[in-house]
Protein backbone atom coordinates (compact mmCIF):
# COMPACT_ATOMS: atom_id res chain seq x y z
CA UNK A 1 0.00 0.00 0.00
CA UNK A 2 1.32 3.54 -1.04
CA UNK A 3 2.91 5.69 1.96
CA UNK A 4 0.41 9.07 3.25
CA UNK A 5 1.55 11.62 4.59
CA UNK A 6 0.25 11.88 8.25
CA UNK A 7 -3.07 13.67 8.27
CA UNK A 8 -4.17 12.63 5.26
CA UNK A 9 -7.92 11.80 5.55
CA UNK A 10 -8.63 7.91 4.73
CA UNK A 11 -12.93 7.24 4.84
CA UNK A 12 -13.20 3.73 5.86
CA UNK A 13 -16.29 1.15 4.66
CA UNK A 14 -16.45 -0.76 7.80
CA UNK A 15 -19.21 -3.72 7.32
CA UNK A 16 -18.60 -4.74 11.13
CA UNK A 17 -16.17 -7.44 10.20
CA UNK A 18 -12.59 -8.16 11.21
CA UNK A 19 -10.82 -7.36 8.10
CA UNK A 20 -12.03 -3.65 7.48
CA UNK A 21 -11.61 -3.35 11.95
CA UNK A 22 -8.24 -4.10 11.17
CA UNK A 23 -8.10 -2.14 8.29
CA UNK A 24 -8.87 0.94 9.89
CA UNK A 25 -6.69 0.19 12.67
CA UNK A 26 -3.92 -0.11 10.69
CA UNK A 27 -4.13 3.18 9.01
CA UNK A 28 -4.72 4.81 12.18
CA UNK A 29 -1.35 3.53 13.37
CA UNK A 30 0.44 5.30 10.47
CA UNK A 31 -0.99 8.69 11.75
CA UNK A 32 -3.49 9.03 8.69
CA UNK A 33 -7.06 11.00 10.08
CA UNK A 34 -9.32 7.73 9.59
CA UNK A 35 -13.42 8.42 9.81
CA UNK A 36 -15.06 4.94 9.93
CA UNK A 37 -18.24 4.52 7.59
CA UNK A 38 -21.12 1.70 7.36
CA UNK A 39 -23.52 1.26 4.55
CA UNK A 40 -27.21 1.04 5.23
CA UNK A 41 -28.08 -0.35 2.31
CA UNK A 42 -31.55 -2.12 2.94
CA UNK A 43 -34.56 -2.85 5.40
CA UNK A 44 -34.20 -6.42 6.74
CA UNK A 45 -38.06 -6.83 6.54
CA UNK A 46 -38.15 -4.70 3.19
CA UNK A 47 -36.19 -8.20 1.26
CA UNK A 48 -38.12 -10.55 3.45
CA UNK A 49 -35.94 -11.51 6.17
CA UNK A 50 -36.26 -11.76 9.57
CA UNK A 51 -35.65 -8.55 11.68
CA UNK A 52 -34.50 -10.75 14.64
CA UNK A 53 -31.48 -12.04 12.72
CA UNK A 54 -30.65 -9.03 10.97
CA UNK A 55 -26.83 -10.10 10.85
CA UNK A 56 -25.47 -9.58 7.67
CA UNK A 57 -22.66 -7.04 6.51
CA UNK A 58 -25.52 -4.29 6.48
CA UNK A 59 -27.55 -5.41 9.60
CA UNK A 60 -27.71 -3.39 12.87
CA UNK A 61 -25.42 -5.84 14.13
CA UNK A 62 -22.73 -5.06 11.47
CA UNK A 63 -23.16 -0.89 12.22
CA UNK A 64 -23.11 -1.74 16.23
CA UNK A 65 -20.14 -3.78 15.62
CA UNK A 66 -18.80 -0.93 13.33
CA UNK A 67 -19.19 1.88 15.55
CA UNK A 68 -17.66 -0.10 18.60
CA UNK A 69 -14.58 -0.47 16.87
CA UNK A 70 -14.37 2.86 15.74
CA UNK A 71 -14.80 3.88 19.64
CA UNK A 72 -11.87 1.48 20.60
CA UNK A 73 -9.89 3.21 17.89
CA UNK A 74 -10.70 6.78 18.78
CA UNK A 75 -12.02 8.11 15.53
CA UNK A 76 -15.43 9.08 13.52
CA UNK A 77 -18.00 6.95 12.48
CA UNK A 78 -21.26 7.66 10.36
CA UNK A 79 -23.97 5.33 9.13
CA UNK A 80 -24.88 6.52 5.26
CA UNK A 81 -28.20 5.68 3.95
CA UNK A 82 -27.35 4.10 0.62
CA UNK A 83 -30.78 2.36 0.96
CA UNK A 84 -32.65 3.56 -2.25
CA UNK A 85 -28.97 3.15 -4.68
CA UNK A 86 -28.71 -0.32 -3.64
CA UNK A 87 -32.11 -0.98 -4.37
CA UNK A 88 -32.13 0.57 -7.78
CA UNK A 89 -28.55 -0.88 -8.80
CA UNK A 90 -27.72 -4.02 -7.03
CA UNK A 91 -31.52 -5.79 -5.75
CA UNK A 92 -33.58 -4.25 -8.81
CA UNK A 93 -30.99 -5.43 -11.23
CA UNK A 94 -30.30 -9.19 -9.69
CA UNK A 95 -34.18 -9.65 -9.98
CA UNK A 96 -34.30 -8.52 -13.39
CA UNK A 97 -31.25 -10.23 -14.25
CA UNK A 98 -32.78 -14.12 -13.52
CA UNK A 99 -36.15 -12.79 -15.32
CA UNK A 100 -33.75 -12.68 -18.46
CA UNK A 101 -32.61 -16.05 -17.54
CA UNK A 102 -29.21 -15.04 -16.36
CA UNK A 103 -27.57 -15.18 -13.01
CA UNK A 104 -26.17 -11.71 -12.04
CA UNK A 105 -23.01 -11.54 -9.57
CA UNK A 106 -24.52 -8.29 -7.31
CA UNK A 107 -21.14 -7.87 -5.73
CA UNK A 108 -19.73 -6.92 -9.03
CA UNK A 109 -22.26 -4.39 -9.17
CA UNK A 110 -22.23 -2.94 -5.50
CA UNK A 111 -18.70 -2.63 -5.96
CA UNK A 112 -18.71 -0.52 -8.96
CA UNK A 113 -21.94 1.56 -8.29
CA UNK A 114 -22.15 1.72 -4.45
CA UNK A 115 -19.03 1.03 -2.52
CA UNK A 116 -17.11 2.82 -5.84
CA UNK A 117 -20.02 5.02 -6.55
CA UNK A 118 -22.07 6.16 -4.12
CA UNK A 119 -20.04 5.55 -1.19
CA UNK A 120 -17.17 7.25 -2.70
CA UNK A 121 -19.09 10.09 -3.16
CA UNK A 122 -20.22 10.03 0.44
CA UNK A 123 -16.54 9.75 1.51
CA UNK A 124 -15.44 12.96 -0.23
CA UNK A 125 -18.19 15.26 0.89
CA UNK A 126 -17.13 14.16 4.09
CA UNK A 127 -13.41 15.47 3.35
CA UNK A 128 -11.78 11.91 2.14
CA UNK A 129 -9.34 12.19 0.21
CA UNK A 130 -9.07 8.09 -0.18
CA UNK A 131 -11.61 5.34 0.24
CA UNK A 132 -10.10 2.07 2.43
CA UNK A 133 -11.38 -1.46 2.31
CA UNK A 134 -10.68 -4.93 3.90
CA UNK A 135 -10.55 -6.50 0.49
CA UNK A 136 -7.78 -8.77 0.20
CA UNK A 137 -6.10 -7.52 -2.54
CA UNK A 138 -3.32 -4.90 -3.84
CA UNK A 139 -2.84 -1.90 -5.48
CA UNK A 140 -0.09 0.09 -7.27
CA UNK A 141 0.45 2.95 -9.92
CA UNK A 142 2.48 0.93 -13.02
CA UNK A 143 5.22 3.65 -14.20
CA UNK A 144 4.99 2.08 -18.03
CA UNK A 145 1.38 3.10 -18.05
CA UNK A 146 0.07 5.07 -15.99
CA UNK A 147 -2.91 2.93 -14.58
CA UNK A 148 -3.50 1.86 -11.27
CA UNK A 149 -3.00 -1.74 -11.37
CA UNK A 150 -4.54 -4.23 -8.83
CA UNK A 151 -2.86 -7.50 -7.99
CA UNK A 152 -3.60 -10.62 -6.26
CA UNK A 153 -3.71 -10.69 -2.53
CA UNK A 154 -0.48 -11.83 -0.66
CA UNK A 155 -2.81 -14.44 0.92
CA UNK A 156 -4.07 -16.44 -2.04
CA UNK A 157 -7.20 -18.19 -0.08
CA UNK A 158 -8.59 -14.82 0.40
CA UNK A 159 -7.81 -13.42 -2.61
CA UNK A 160 -10.48 -10.59 -3.95
CA UNK A 161 -9.45 -9.31 -7.15
CA UNK A 162 -11.80 -11.46 -9.04
CA UNK A 163 -14.86 -9.05 -7.46
CA UNK A 164 -12.68 -6.00 -7.90
CA UNK A 165 -12.25 -5.53 -12.12
CA UNK A 166 -15.48 -3.29 -12.98
CA UNK A 167 -13.66 -0.64 -10.59
CA UNK A 168 -12.75 2.22 -12.84
CA UNK A 169 -9.56 3.99 -13.08
CA UNK A 170 -10.43 7.23 -11.69
CA UNK A 171 -12.01 5.78 -8.77
CA UNK A 172 -8.72 3.11 -8.11
CA UNK A 173 -6.37 6.54 -7.65
CA UNK A 174 -8.90 7.20 -4.63
CA UNK A 175 -8.50 3.92 -2.86
CA UNK A 176 -6.73 1.95 -0.39
CA UNK A 177 -6.31 -2.00 0.57
CA UNK A 178 -4.50 -2.20 3.51
CA UNK A 179 -4.47 -6.13 4.19
CA UNK A 180 -3.08 -6.74 0.42
CA UNK A 181 -0.09 -8.21 2.08
CA UNK A 182 -1.55 -9.97 5.28
CA UNK A 183 -3.23 -13.48 5.31
CA UNK A 184 -6.29 -14.13 7.30
CA UNK A 185 -5.03 -15.51 10.44
CA UNK A 186 -2.47 -12.53 11.06
CA UNK A 187 -5.56 -10.30 10.72
CA UNK A 188 -7.30 -12.06 13.36
CA UNK A 189 -4.01 -12.17 15.31
CA UNK A 190 -3.99 -8.22 14.71
CA UNK A 191 -7.49 -7.41 15.90
CA UNK A 192 -6.92 -9.61 19.42
CA UNK A 193 -4.04 -7.71 20.00
CA UNK A 194 -5.61 -4.78 19.58
CA UNK A 195 -8.96 -5.56 22.20
CA UNK A 196 -11.33 -5.36 18.43
CA UNK A 197 -14.66 -6.84 19.11
CA UNK A 198 -14.41 -8.25 15.90
CA UNK A 199 -11.24 -10.57 16.04
CA UNK A 200 -13.23 -13.61 16.26
CA UNK A 201 -16.66 -12.93 14.06
CA UNK A 202 -17.26 -15.35 11.98
CA UNK A 203 -17.62 -14.19 8.04
CA UNK A 204 -20.63 -14.92 5.98
CA UNK A 205 -20.13 -16.17 2.06
CA UNK A 206 -23.73 -15.38 1.39
CA UNK A 207 -25.84 -12.70 -0.80
CA UNK A 208 -26.47 -10.33 2.09
CA UNK A 209 -29.94 -9.85 1.04
CA UNK A 210 -30.81 -13.39 0.35
CA UNK A 211 -32.06 -15.17 3.43
CA UNK A 212 -30.27 -18.55 3.50
CA UNK A 213 -28.86 -18.01 0.42
CA UNK A 214 -32.86 -18.71 -1.51
CA UNK A 215 -32.78 -16.83 -4.25
CA UNK A 216 -35.45 -18.75 -5.76
CA UNK A 217 -37.38 -17.82 -2.87
CA UNK A 218 -36.48 -13.98 -3.02
CA UNK A 219 -37.21 -13.54 -6.83
CA UNK A 220 -40.69 -14.80 -5.73
CA UNK A 221 -41.57 -12.84 -3.08
CA UNK A 222 -40.16 -9.71 -4.65
CA UNK A 223 -41.85 -10.45 -7.84
CA UNK A 224 -45.57 -12.06 -6.66
CA UNK A 225 -46.82 -12.84 -9.83
CA UNK A 226 -43.73 -14.29 -11.46
CA UNK A 227 -44.07 -17.68 -10.73
CA UNK A 228 -47.39 -18.43 -12.05
CA UNK A 229 -46.51 -16.12 -14.99
CA UNK A 230 -43.54 -18.67 -16.19
CA UNK A 231 -44.98 -21.99 -14.48
CA UNK A 232 -45.34 -25.04 -17.00
CA UNK A 233 -42.58 -24.23 -19.59
CA UNK A 234 -41.08 -26.66 -21.73
CA UNK A 235 -37.79 -29.05 -20.05
CA UNK A 236 -35.96 -30.26 -23.11
CA UNK A 237 -32.91 -33.11 -23.34
CA UNK A 238 -31.22 -32.72 -26.77
CA UNK A 239 -34.44 -32.36 -29.35
CA UNK A 240 -37.05 -33.86 -26.91
CA UNK A 241 -39.67 -32.33 -24.31
CA UNK A 242 -38.96 -34.25 -21.22
CA UNK A 243 -41.43 -33.05 -18.67
CA UNK A 244 -42.34 -29.07 -17.59
CA UNK A 245 -40.49 -26.78 -15.10
CA UNK A 246 -41.54 -24.07 -12.68
CA UNK A 247 -40.43 -21.06 -14.74
CA UNK A 248 -36.66 -20.50 -16.81
CA UNK A 249 -35.91 -17.50 -13.88
CA UNK A 250 -35.83 -20.13 -10.86
CA UNK A 251 -33.05 -21.58 -12.51
CA UNK A 252 -29.08 -21.39 -13.45
CA UNK A 253 -26.74 -23.65 -15.50
CA UNK A 254 -24.94 -26.34 -13.72
CA UNK A 255 -28.15 -26.41 -11.43
CA UNK A 256 -29.24 -30.24 -10.68
CA UNK A 257 -31.59 -30.08 -8.04
CA UNK A 258 -35.35 -29.73 -9.25
CA UNK A 259 -35.65 -30.91 -12.72
CA UNK A 260 -36.85 -34.29 -12.42
CA UNK A 261 -34.94 -37.75 -13.10
CA UNK A 262 -34.14 -38.50 -16.52
CA UNK A 263 -32.42 -41.91 -16.68
CA UNK A 264 -29.46 -40.31 -15.34
CA UNK A 265 -27.62 -37.67 -13.47
CA UNK A 266 -28.59 -34.74 -15.38
CA UNK A 267 -27.97 -30.76 -15.06
CA UNK A 268 -29.59 -27.60 -16.65
CA UNK A 269 -27.17 -26.40 -19.84
CA UNK A 270 -28.84 -23.71 -21.20
CA UNK A 271 -31.99 -21.73 -20.29
CA UNK A 272 -33.31 -19.60 -22.84
CA UNK A 273 -35.89 -16.72 -21.00
CA UNK A 274 -37.69 -15.48 -24.37
CA UNK A 275 -39.55 -19.08 -24.75
CA UNK A 276 -39.25 -20.15 -20.89
CA UNK A 277 -37.17 -23.25 -21.87
CA UNK A 278 -34.87 -25.06 -19.61
CA UNK A 279 -32.43 -27.41 -21.39
CA UNK A 280 -31.30 -30.18 -19.85
CA UNK A 281 -28.08 -33.16 -20.04
CA UNK A 282 -25.29 -35.12 -18.49
CA UNK A 283 -22.35 -33.39 -17.35
CA UNK A 284 -20.27 -33.44 -20.23
CA UNK A 285 -22.54 -30.75 -22.18
CA UNK A 286 -21.18 -28.33 -19.47
CA UNK A 287 -18.66 -28.51 -20.72
CA UNK A 288 -16.81 -25.31 -23.04
CA UNK A 289 -14.21 -23.57 -24.38
CA UNK A 290 -16.02 -19.86 -25.81
CA UNK A 291 -18.01 -17.06 -24.78
CA UNK A 292 -18.98 -14.02 -25.45
CA UNK A 293 -18.37 -10.82 -23.20
CA UNK A 294 -20.09 -7.43 -22.76
CA UNK A 295 -19.56 -4.18 -20.55
CA UNK A 296 -15.74 -4.99 -21.00
CA UNK A 297 -13.57 -2.64 -18.76
CA UNK A 298 -9.87 -3.01 -19.08
CA UNK A 299 -8.36 -2.24 -15.70
CA UNK A 300 -4.71 -2.81 -15.50
CA UNK A 301 -4.66 -2.81 -19.13
CA UNK A 302 -5.31 0.17 -21.82
CA UNK A 303 -7.92 -1.56 -24.19
CA UNK A 304 -5.76 -3.96 -26.35
CA UNK A 305 -5.91 -3.23 -30.28
CA UNK A 306 -6.14 -6.89 -30.94
CA UNK A 307 -6.41 -10.12 -29.71
CA UNK A 308 -4.19 -10.60 -26.43
CA UNK A 309 -3.65 -14.27 -24.39
CA UNK A 310 -4.58 -13.72 -20.97
CA UNK A 311 -5.72 -15.61 -17.67
CA UNK A 312 -9.46 -16.02 -17.23
CA UNK A 313 -11.70 -17.18 -14.67
CA UNK A 314 -15.73 -17.28 -15.33
CA UNK A 315 -16.58 -17.65 -11.12
CA UNK A 316 -14.79 -16.52 -7.70
CA UNK A 317 -13.90 -20.15 -7.36
CA UNK A 318 -12.55 -20.84 -10.79
CA UNK A 319 -9.07 -21.86 -11.37
CA UNK A 320 -7.26 -19.20 -13.92
CA UNK A 321 -7.24 -20.98 -17.42
CA UNK A 322 -5.29 -19.31 -20.59
CA UNK A 323 -7.55 -17.61 -23.01
CA UNK A 324 -6.97 -15.34 -26.44
CA UNK A 325 -9.80 -12.53 -25.94
CA UNK A 326 -10.42 -11.14 -29.29
CA UNK A 327 -12.04 -7.59 -29.45
CA UNK A 328 -15.72 -8.26 -31.22
CA UNK A 329 -16.27 -4.69 -30.95
CA UNK A 330 -17.41 -0.79 -28.50
CA UNK A 331 -17.19 -2.71 -24.90
CA UNK A 332 -17.47 -6.28 -26.12
CA UNK A 333 -14.90 -9.46 -26.86
CA UNK A 334 -15.21 -13.02 -27.19
CA UNK A 335 -12.89 -15.19 -24.90
CA UNK A 336 -11.68 -18.79 -26.72
CA UNK A 337 -9.98 -21.15 -23.40
CA UNK A 338 -7.23 -23.55 -23.85
CA UNK A 339 -9.34 -26.36 -22.29
CA UNK A 340 -13.08 -26.26 -21.21
CA UNK A 341 -14.78 -24.84 -18.34
CA UNK A 342 -17.62 -26.55 -16.77
CA UNK A 343 -20.56 -24.51 -16.51
CA UNK A 344 -20.49 -21.24 -17.92
CA UNK A 345 -22.84 -18.90 -17.02
CA UNK A 346 -24.69 -16.21 -18.69
CA UNK A 347 -24.72 -12.91 -16.64
CA UNK A 348 -21.49 -14.13 -14.32
CA UNK A 349 -18.10 -12.12 -14.48
CA UNK A 350 -15.41 -13.23 -16.97
CA UNK A 351 -12.36 -11.82 -15.33
CA UNK A 352 -8.51 -11.24 -16.99
CA UNK A 353 -5.36 -11.58 -15.50
CA UNK A 354 -1.58 -10.55 -16.68
CA UNK A 355 0.38 -12.98 -14.25
CA UNK A 356 -0.70 -11.50 -10.50
CA UNK A 357 -2.32 -8.31 -12.00
CA UNK A 358 -6.06 -7.87 -12.91
CA UNK A 359 -6.05 -6.55 -16.46
CA UNK A 360 -10.07 -6.30 -16.97
CA UNK A 361 -13.20 -7.78 -17.07
CA UNK A 362 -16.83 -7.88 -18.53
CA UNK A 363 -20.27 -10.02 -18.08
CA UNK A 364 -20.91 -12.89 -19.62
CA UNK A 365 -23.51 -12.48 -22.48
CA UNK A 366 -23.67 -16.19 -24.23
CA UNK A 367 -21.78 -19.37 -25.08
CA UNK A 368 -19.92 -20.12 -28.54
CA UNK A 369 -19.45 -23.14 -29.83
Amino acid sequence: MQELKPGTTVVVAMSGGVDSSVAAALLVQQGLRVIGVTMKTYDFEDVHGRPANDTSCCGLGAVHDAKMVASTLDIPHFTLDLRQEFGREVIDLFVDEYRQGRTPNPCIACNRQIKWGALLQKAEALGGQYLATGHYAKLRRDRSNGRMVISRAAFAPKDQTYALWSVPQEALAKTLFPLGELSKPEVRTLASSLGLRTADKQESFDICFVENNDYSQFIARRDPELAARVAGGPLVRGEEVVGTHRGAPFYTIGQRKGIGAHGGRMYVTSIDAGSNTVTIGPDSELWKTGLAASRVLWSGWHPPPGEVEVQAMVRYADEATAARVTPAGDDRVEVRFARPKRAITPGQSVVFYGGNDLVGGGIIDRLLV
